[in-house]
């Protein structure tokens, strides 16, 4: 066994989360250590959709990192979202209403590549220590701070002392689940499956993502995202205890589903799959939890902070990195790395998330109302201001509260909205 020696932050984890805290980290000019299990580049499976608030947080961090994310080969401009209902029928609504005019507010890239994209930039940076093909095995408390064991590839064993430790290491997180105890609930958990596939007919041009809201799937959902090239990322994912009581093998259902569902079939008949269908966990933000404790914090899927209706990980998972890391440098520079000081973390997190986190939970619920999808879809279908309406609760939160209200479908249903 070795001795790596010793440092101010040890972060867990090397994605997205992981990676903005490092980049953050660095601005602070804290010592940092970033410990990942992985071999870069290395793939993750997910529906690779890229928010405006990713892009948002990347430009914050680093304006030439954001280029060259949009400047990317494998890279995808998305100006919107289809809805499709449990009905069949479909509403087109983009993210901005000058669509094709400069900068898209969203992108599709594969995670194999944006991961690595911010990943290097860390490695390369010159002002973090990273440890790659290391996993963290153990976790003691010390006077200090935190020892942690760690094992490489070749089994030799290493040890690194840290003041903090930044959990960044995703949904099976062995900190967060052990130490942090933060348990698997299938309630507040989904399961998820993805695939590429070429030769999908009828990508949209501008990069539109498209949810499907099949009968079949509710509250869950299928989703074909549109890459370069005629490639698509094609997935599904429900809610784990729903996974659960109807005995569903994702796997299957999702290659059923393109085989014979009737708004699928006919635009999949001549894909080919790329590599194989992949599972994925997805610890949903659907329960407020305690995501710090003496000398810790949990970041991203980590921390529980998907949304729970979208699915959406990565931009929480960046967004709690920048705020995980300014935390710790300020309980660092104060020397007080207690559980209380850490609650300023938990105040950070849940004021930027939680309303979001709220209304997409309810939504959620919603979600299992295959006449709310029809009606809701028929509607602004008909009536353009409605669409423009829901156009803008991409962006505006106050305007996305009203899908929690009554009031609001009852408006649609006398035709009053």
């Amino acid at each position: 066994m070795t001795a790596s020696g010793g440092t101010d932050v040890c972060i867990l984890g090397g994605g997205p989360g992981g990676s903005a805290a490092a980049l953050q980290l660095a601005r602070h000019g804290v010592r940092t250590t970033l410990v990942e299990k992985a071999v870069f580049p290395r793939d993750k499976v997910c529906g690779d959709a890229l928010s405006g608030k990713v892009m948002r947080t990347l430009e914050r961090l680093d304006p030439a990192l954001a280029e060259r994310v949009n400047g990317d080969a494998h890279v995808q401009a998305s100006w919107g979202v289809t809805f499709v209902a449990p009905g069949g029928a479909s509403l087109r609504v983009p993210f901005s209403r000058h669509t094709g005019e400069g900068e898209a507010p969203g992108a599709i890239l594969p995670r194999v590549h944006f991961d690595d994209l911010l990943f290097q930039a860390v490695k390369h940076g010159g002002q973090v220590d990273v440890m790659e093909g290391r996993t963290a095995k153990a976790f003691d408390r010390t006077s200090g701070g935190w020892h942690i064991t760690l094992s490489g590839p070749d089994g030799a064993r290493t040890e690194l002392d840290c003041r903090m430790i930044l959990d960044a290491s995703g949904a099976n997180s062995t900190f967060s689940r052990h130490v942090a105890r933060l348990p698997m609930e299938p309630r507040h958990h989904a399961a998820g499956v993805r695939a590429y596939f070429s030769g999908v007919k009828g990508l949209d041009p501008d990069g539109f993502i498209e949810l499907h809201f099949l009968k079949e799937l509710l509250p869950g959902y299928l989703w074909v995202f549109p890459l370069p090239d005629g490639h698509a990322n094609v997935g599904l994912g429900l809610r784990s205890d729903m996974v659960k009581r109807r005995r569903l093998d994702l796997k299957a259902e999702l290659l059923r589903l393109l085989r014979e569902h009737a708004t699928l079939r006919e635009r999949f008949v001549d894909a080919v799959p790329v590599g194989s269908v992949q599972g994925m966990g997805l610890p949903l933000g659907s329960r407020r939890r305690s995501i710090s404790g003496e000398g810790y914090l949990l970041i991203g899927d980590a921390a529980h902070l998907i949304d729970p209706f979208t699915g959406e990980g990565i931009s929480h998972a960046m967004i709690s990195g920048v705020h995980a890391a300014d935390v710790a440098a300020d309980m660092l520079a104060r020397n007080d790395l207690s559980a209380m000081a850490a609650k300023a973390y938990d105040a950070r997190v849940w004021k930027r998330l939680g309303q979001e986190l709220s209304i997409s939970t309810r939504l959620q619920r919603l979600a299992d109302q295959a006449w709310l999808f029809d009606l809701v879809v028929d509607r602004a279908a008909k009536n353009p201001a409605l669409a423009d309406t829901i156009a803008c609760m991409f962006t505006d939160l106050d305007l996305r509260a009203q899908l929690k209200k009554p009031g609001f479908y009852w408006k649609l249903v006398r035709g009053t909205r």
